[in-house]
């Protein structure tokens, strides 16, 4: 049985590295530490002839991002601590403590290794003198006033983007006396953000992501650019009608492959937008190529590429999953490298052997070798969280909304026969999936006693674009549609109460919670969390309303207000607890304001939760005490309503 503070037992991996010579891999472990009340971060050290267990490799309070040298002597990776920015550091594979190599005043990127193993190319943000903390004597209250003329000026977990731009760097790892000092040397600037770094391999060019077109404010796209090792012949490769990112060179060197979408014509549709693999030529550039079916391949955001030959390796979601696949270059049908009811998280490769990292049904991240198209466990993370509580089966579900589409979702059943309460369990994006992996939201909840149904209707990524795409302009109405169709499926089993039902979600699945409330009064409880409830206001206020709402919405403000669950407040007669961080800039404060009031001025049963200093992320990345006192409220709410 599940409970709040096992969190402490949820390990994740980062992306995983592997030696040259495929011998052993070296993984990033995260857990949260509740005694601390912060994160804490290890690198691993995982033997893949089997020869030795997995060992902790370094003893950091944040070390992450690591990455192998071609040359297979060193490996870099990042460290920070509860009160430094991250830095990156190189240790010797040979033994030895972990060399300082930069100081940067906003810390530094994942490293990635020039192709001769002299040299890290790295991103990172570059803070306006005497901002964020340059200077003691100038506290944040206390600086000057911020000048914004764009629009895309903010973004939720970061913070103001005009005054801290994110830029190409270059250290030699030979120098420095370790203590940060190696003049890591700058080699983009502007009033745009740099990203995604990579090497050609020759290693005499750098490719980079940057949004440097005169629209860039109106829409999504960005560009490749390329440039020489020392930042001169700077040249934009593709033709700013996409959005890109992850770029890598193929092995010959004249073509880049990124992953990309197209946004439309204006290149502001963010909903149901499918990311592909796209490749340009690195001369002359311009418009780039298409490699993946638009409508079926989804690739994982935020994943990286590895370039093999005649094919690319990338991740792609797959109804609840992600797979590993290979993309011909040619431009021929994708195959499965890797796949099953798992979700990838990251994958390296050296010569003939891949290793993954991965989430499933009973683990929350393991590191596995692939052999003849499945997938090996190499460690075994979640013993501790077996060992403590173990969780509950996934049960998957196929419903049919009432028009004939399937719908697929997931049910977690607490301990006993029953009959459970009930949560409809919503989730954010909308273009988000739900997995297949041991889920800490479901697995509370279900140790607290109910039985959790948690969906993927339309509107959610892996099912294709079409089905993404469904509820663009009637977001409320086909969405409760399909859920309401999902949950009288799960009903039919008689381990289901279905006359004690609670329904909770957040950001997306929290407008979703408000809307239902305010369109029946099946439900005994609601919980409504970092919801848009007024579309009005999240235009001009969240950190994405510039266009984001107008895609998902329409523009029409009749439309937006039809739209939003602020409208049906005074039809809301469910008990609802709203749950929000003080500093959420995705959806903010005044959404969750603006239904609170409505509601506390007619006396209705509703109460509003606040955490201070969190942002959009608080239920997977806050402080673990805030994430315990989250999962305690919630289910001391469907306690009151669902237990009576």
């Amino acid at each position: 049985m599940v409970k709040p503070t096992d969190i402490a037992h949820l390990i994740s991996l980062g992306d995983p590295t592997i030696s040259p010579d495929g011998r052993s891999a070296v993984v990033a472990t995260a857990r949260p530490d509740l005694d601390a009340n912060a994160y804490r971060g290890q690198l691993w050290l995982v033997d893949l002839t089997g020869a030795d267990e997995p060992r902790q490799l370094t003893h950091g309070e944040h070390d992450n991002a690591p990455r192998y040298s071609p040359d297979g002597k060193w490996i870099a990776f990042l460290r920070g601590t509860d009160d430094d920015k991250p830095q990156v550091h190189v240790l010797a594979t040979g033994g030895g403590d972990a060399r300082k190599l930069t100081d940067l005043p906003g810390g530094a990127g994942a490293p990635r290794w020039s192709p001769d193993s002299t040299a890290i190319a790295f991103t990172a943000r570059v803070p306006d003198e005497g901002r964020y903390g340059q200077d003691e004597k100038i506290t944040p209250g206390k600086e000057p006033p911020r000048r914004i003329t764009g629009l895309q000026y903010r973004l939720d977990g970061v913070g103001f983007l005009v005054d801290q731009r994110s830029h190409v760097f270059v250290v030699d790892v030979t120098g420095g006396d370790g203590d940060g000092d190696a003049a890591a040397k700058q080699l983009t600037s502007g009033d745009w953000d740099d990203t995604d770094v990579t090497w050609s391999p020759d290693g005499a060019w750098l490719g980079f992501v940057s949004r440097r077109h005169d629209r860039r404010e109106h829409d999504l796209n960005s560009d490749v650019f390329v440039m020489r090792r020392d930042g001169s012949d700077l040249r934009q490769v593709t033709d700013s009608t996409l959005s890109t990112g992850a770029p890598e060179f193929t092995d010959s060197g004249d073509t880049i492959v990124f992953v990309g979408g197209d946004a439309g014509p204006a290149g502001n549709e963010w909903v149901g937008t499918q990311a592909g693999l796209y490749s340009v030529p690195v001369v002359p550039g311009g418009r780039a190529t298409r490699l993946t079916d638009e409508e079926r391949y989804n690739l994982v955001e935020g994943s990286g590429l590895i370039a093999d030959g005649d094919h690319v390796l990338a991740l792609h979601e797959n109804r609840g999953a992600n797979d590993l696949i290979a993309v011909p270059l040619d431009g021929s049908e994708p195959t499965t490298i890797a796949g099953g009811q798992r979700m990838i998280s990251g994958f390296d490769r050296a010569g003939d052997v891949i290793v993954v990292t991965y989430k499933d049904a009973q683990s929350f991240g393991e590191l596995g070798v692939v052999r003849n198209d499945q997938v090996h466990p190499l460690t075994d993370f979640a013993k501790t969280l077996r060992e403590n509580a173990a969780p509950r089966p996934i049960i998957e579900l196929t419903p049919s909304a009432p028009d004939g589409q399937q719908l697929h979702g997931f049910l977690v059943l607490p301990e006993g026969e029953g009959p459970h309460p009930v949560l409809l369990m919503i989730h954010g994006g909308p273009f988000a999936q739900y997995g297949w992996t041991v889920f800490d939201e479901a697995q509370v909840y279900a140790g607290a006693g109910y039985a959790v149904v948690y969906t993927n209707p339309r509107g959610s990524s892996g099912y294709g674009a079409a089905y993404g795409k469904h509820i663009k302009g009637d977001v409320g109405d086909r969405s409760m549609t399909d859920l309401m169709a999902m949950l009288d499926d799960a009903l039919v089993r008689p381990e289901l109460d279905g006359a004690r039902l609670g329904v909770l979600g957040g950001s997306h699945g929290g407008f979703m919670t408000s809307w239902i409330v305010g369109h029946t009064d099946r439900f005994a409880a609601a919980v409504s969390e970092r919801a848009v409830n007024a579309i009005d206001s999240f235009g001009g206020s969240s950190d994405i309303g510039w266009g984001f709402g107008d895609d998902l919405y329409g523009p029409d403000p009749a439309a937006q207000r039809r739209q939003s669950p602020l409208t049906y407040a005074d039809d809301i007669t469910t008990p609802l607890l709203i749950i929000h961080s003080e500093q959420d800039w995705r959806c903010p404060i005044e959404q969750a304001q603006r239904l609170y009031v409505a509601l506390r001025n007619r006396d209705a049963d509703v109460e509003m939760l606040l955490f201070p200093g969190e942002g959009h992320e608080l239920s997977r990345s806050g402080l673990p005490s805030h994430r315990v006192a989250r999962f305690e409220a919630i289910v001391g709410w469907f306690d009151k309503y669902l237990k009576p």
